[in-house]
């Protein structure tokens, strides 16, 4: 299964931003048994091409390199195991090199120009970003025009309207702080995470 096939049975992907992350093999051990199976670590991390290595080396589901801005953030991300890329806006290059190494890229985009220009550039889905600024409406608006594009919404998703975002149309959904609070990464509390990642993909139903 690629990285898209696991986002879309899981209906879920979390997004990792924190000041460290002492075992991503651990964290990412800690999501997948919890039902969420699709990680995305961010370049806002310091040493985050280390923790993707590890974390892609653990074999536990599948990690992504998020808040990817250019080519050279994209090329290292790969390098270093990257399944799948995710871009917090319109990047073109990044796009250019996820295409060449055939990885799929998750482009964001918030308004329907974004959204056809994200599609024309291959995205293999849409991140739609600030998803909280118009809540889970937004997405079936987006989908009268675009019924086929692969909406993942982010930003201000949380257990308490993850089901109805879905219910609206998105692919999938992205777990954040919700899930993964950045205190609890960096002590390393995995039980926690992993409890907490149990109560969002339940909240889903």
């Amino acid at each position: 299964m690629t990285a898209i096939d696991i986002i879309r049975a899981d209906r879920v992907l979390t997004v990792v931003r924190a000041p460290e992350i002492p075992d991503p093999a651990a964290l990412a051990e800690a999501l997948a048994g919890a039902g969420i199976r699709a990680m995305e670590l961010t370049f806002t991390t310091p040493g985050v091409l280390e923790a993707l290595r590890k974390a892609a080396d653990s074999g536990h589901g599948v990690v992504g390199a998020g808040t990817v801005l250019n080519g050279a953030q994209a090329a290292a991300a790969i390098d270093s195991g990257a399944q799948f890329l995710v871009t917090p806006g319109i990047r073109d290059e990044v796009a250019l090199v996820a295409a060449r190494h055939e990885i799929p890229v998750v482009m964001g985009a918030f308004t329907p120009s974004e959204v056809m220009q994200a599609m024309d550039l291959g995205a293999a889905a849409v991140k739609i970003f600030p998803a909280r600024t118009l809540g889970p409406g937004y997405l079936k608006d987006l989908r009268g025009p675009f019924p086929d594009a692969l909406l993942i919404p982010s930003g201000g998703v949380n257990a308490g309207n993850a089901a109805e975002f879905l219910a609206h149309g998105a692919l999938a959904v992205t777990a954040g702080t919700d899930v993964v609070a950045p205190a609890d990464v960096a002590a390393g509390r995995w039980s926690e995470i992993a409890a907490r990642a149990a109560f969002f993909v339940s909240s889903m139903n």
